[in-house]
């Protein structure tokens, strides 16, 4: 998606990951095997759940001789070269209860790509910590396909990573951008609004619908703009913009803390840098790019 004022490629965060994921792998045993036996294969460095990265903000790997005895193994992909690239799942790894400081720190830090992979480690491990048990007989599973499925010891059932779509978007009035903020956000932050894609919904039912409940806002001419996997834990941001029928809000409370209509000139003045009367989403969320590409019409 290119920026119409600059004609720079705009790349959502998260996206743009190097590595081939090699589907074809998961499926030949003696493929993986070489894979996980290749002395150039590496392993990356997590604590717990977070990256450790370099000063120039890359991804630290080191040796898979490194894993732990106990790790399963996830096949992340292969490089250019067709260097193998492994995540590992030890039995003590949790899912933290919410987003360190450190970590948001490290996502604005990443290097382009390096953040995409680290998304599809991220998002992986923690749905494999998840779901140690089958959903259908409470059976122990096993990871299978490389660390893309796991399958249970007692129904035979597979069982895959799942991806939860969510509704990110933009209702414009006139020369203007309907923007919210919730209570937990940095003073001052105003974002894009978004709800998860409930069941039976297209996109556009539920960017209608979540404008209408959180903001009071009804549109039409829904629009789509850009995709982003988001690895807390795994869902993929869909961006729209739609058109606004009136400017009237009426606020859910429970949802927003405030809800604001800003000009197109002031969302150019704020993504440049300068001051405005809102703070900008990080670049790294699909909500920066939204506003981007709005507010270069």
């Amino acid at each position: 998606m290119m920026d119409g004022v600059t004609g720079t490629l705009l790349t959502p965060g998260f996206t743009g990951g190097p590595l081939d994921r090699a589907d074809r792998l998961r499926h030949d045993a003696d493929a993986l095997a070489a894979a996980r036996g290749d002395w150039r294969a590496k392993l990356l460095k997590l604590a717990n759940f977070e990256p450790e990265l370099t000063p120039e903000g890359m991804l630290g790997w080191t040796s898979l001789a490194d894993a732990p005895d106990d790790a399963e193994l996830v096949l992340l992909g292969l490089d250019g070269s067709g260097r193998p690239h492994f995540a590992a799942l030890t039995p003590d790894m949790r899912v933290p209860p919410g987003r360190s400081m450190r970590l948001f720190g490290m996502l604005g830090m990443m290097a382009p790509g390096e953040a995409a992979t680290y998304a599809a480690a991220r998002s992986v491990l923690d749905w494999h910590s998840r779901h140690r048990f089958c959903a259908n007989c409470g059976t122990p599973t096993q990871m299978i396909r490389a660390g893309w499925a796991r399958q249970c010891g007692g129904c035979g059932a597979e069982h895959f990573p799942r991806t939860d779509p969510v509704v990110i978007m933009v209702a414009e009035h006139g020369d203007r951008a309907l923007l919210g903020r919730q209570p937990g956000w940095p003073p001052g932050r105003y974002s894009a609004l978004a709800g998860f894609l409930e069941v039976g919904e297209s996109i556009e039912e539920a960017v209608a619908r979540e404008l209408f409940e959180e903001a009071g806002v009804r549109v039409s001419a829904i629009r789509y703009v850009a995709s982003q996997p988001w690895p807390f834990p795994s869902s993929l941001m869909i961006a729209c913009i739609g058109m606004a029928e009136d400017d009237t809000i009426t606020l859910d409370t429970h949802e927003l803390e405030d809800a604001i209509w800003v000009e197109r000139s002031a969302v150019r003045a704020v993504l440049a840098g300068e001051a405005g009367p809102f703070l900008p989403p990080p670049p790294y969320a699909i909500a920066h790019t939204l506003l981007t590409a709005w507010a270069a019409e």
